[in-house]
């Protein structure tokens, strides 16, 4: 590791300029963080984090809609623990429950499809949130479901990667050198959905792992397409990532889910980046017994800076609410809430 980390320093010496990079995913972040790989980094070489943090971008109107369902007789909502503490328009799920609604926390799809099958008397809806990564899961327990747990419905919110980072590199918000893709869900989708960064923004992407070693070769593999004015995908993660990915889980994805438009926090609304359950599994979509409620006022209305964080257009220690009246024990924004949050990363590890 000593030896790419000094291949780093020498890159980027020989490149006399800054170098932006931006790591999508924010498992990517933590790990990030968590080793202390920042601090190890020449000073022209500046680490921004993406869009990348399922919970994160899921919307208010999104958590809204969870709070309506937790609040409705003979209604349970399963969900992540991630999504206990967001904090919405209406409050949080963990808020509601604390008055008396029914939110149980799960640990996967599985979870909330059993535990549908042990209360066949309560209206079990999954809070389906995720990327590529998690949707296929979801798309197995709603299969499962089918013909067996009657009790059992799934809100959709599940989210694609390739459409909401075009819209980012298109809006040019913030310059970038080159992107860290994320390695879980290249597993799933293969690396090839990032063909259209090289080609169409002429920017260089490596997958990569998540491991010290992993992530210190994907910086040196980045820098060194930067240093030679290349620009391609390269897959850093090859123990565990093709360009083809897997497709046994994209054959399952496109029988039950359909591409739609989605809202995302900090990005808006983008064409193609959502998933919505198919016509032949509507009956277990939680949306035809719930709509989402109109969309009245804009997310983070609480002067949470969430949105920008996740574009990368500022880091947490820019926004006045943090370390301040945002915290992990009284948060106001999904970024200080989740596991894989930006704000959450700089508060443990800054």
């Amino acid at each position: 590791m000593a030896t790419k980390l000094q291949e780093i320093h020498e890159l980027a010496a020989r490149l006399k300029r800054p170098v932006q990079l931006m790591e999508v995913c924010g498992t990517h972040t933590m790990a990030i963080f968590r080793t202390g790989l920042r601090n190890l980094l020449p000073a022209s070489l500046r680490l921004l984090s993406g869009p990348g943090c399922p919970v994160c971008v899921t919307p208010d109107r999104y958590l809204d809609q969870a709070l309506i369902l937790a609040n409705t007789p003979g209604t349970v909502v399963a969900t992540f623990g991630d999504m206990l503490r967001v904090p919405g328009r209406g409050g949080s799920l963990e808020a509601a429950r604390a008055r008396g609604a029914q939110v149980q926390v799960v640990y996967s799809p599985l979870d909330a499809l059993q535990f549908a099958a042990a209360h066949p008397d309560r209206r079990v809806v999954f809070l389906g949130i995720g990327f590529e990564t998690t949707a296929p899961t979801t798309a197995w327990a709603l299969k499962e479901a089918t013909d067996s747990v009657p009790n059992f419905f799934v809100l959709c919110g599940h989210k694609t990667m390739p459409a909401a980072l075009a819209a980012l590199l298109k809006s040019g918000e913030v310059r970038l050198d080159g992107l860290i893709c994320p390695g879980h869900v290249s597993v799933i989708a293969g690396a090839r959905i990032f063909d259209f960064i090289p080609r169409e923004f002429g920017l260089p992407c490596v997958v990569t792992g998540f491991e010290p070693a992993d992530l210190l070769d994907g910086l040196v593999r980045l820098l060194r397409q930067i240093a030679g004015q290349r620009a391609t995908v390269e897959i850093q993660y090859r123990r565990c990532v093709t360009a083809a990915g897997n497709a046994k889980a994209q054959a399952l994805l496109a029988e039950v889910f359909e591409p739609c438009a989605a809202d995302w926090r900090g990005l808006g609304p983008i064409p193609g980046s959502g998933l919505r359950i198919r016509a032949a599994y509507a009956g277990r979509d939680a949306e035809g017994f719930c709509p989402a409620p109109p969309d009245a006022a804009p997310d983070d209305v609480r002067g949470c800076r969430c949105g920008e964080v996740l574009r990368g257009v500022l880091t947490p220690p820019q926004c006045p609410l943090f370390r301040q009246a945002c915290t992990p024990d009284s948060p106001r924004g999904a970024c200080m809430v989740s596991s894989e949050g930006t704000c959450a990363a700089y508060y443990r590890y800054t």
